[in-house]
């Protein structure tokens, strides 16, 4: 996932909820999907981040010493920045980004 070609809003968007109900035709089943694709996002993100953060772990367990590293400060704070996977799913649903199917449907269309 490539965080830097997001064109996702920062903050809450109000839509008109027909706009969700056209692809799919159930508003449920939307928001199904996005919620699904926001956890994907979300565990991108959290990967993404762990790795980025793991080159800064120290190898002593000692609670009094604090380091503040300038780079895991500005990682921390572009992450922050961020939309919220919310919204990143929200915005590829609504520029038909997402792949999706209901295997429900596609039952009944592959019978011999």
């Amino acid at each position: 996932m490539n965080h830097k070609k997001i064109n996702a809003p920062t903050t809450t968007v109000t839509h008109n909820l027909m706009d969700f109900s056209e692809p799919t035709g159930n508003i449920y089943e939307s928001v199904v999907i996005m919620s699904k694709r926001a956890n994907q996002i979300t565990s991108e993100i959290k990967n993404d981040l762990s790795t980025k953060l793991k080159e800064f772990g120290t190898k002593n367990d000692s609670l009094d010493e604090e380091f503040e590293n300038r780079e895991q400060i500005e990682i921390s704070r572009y992450y922050e920045r961020m939309p919220k996977p919310v919204l990143i799913a929200e915005q590829e649903f609504l520029e038909d980004k997402i792949y999706y199917r209901n295997p429900t449907e596609n039952k009944d269309k592959f019978k011999f």
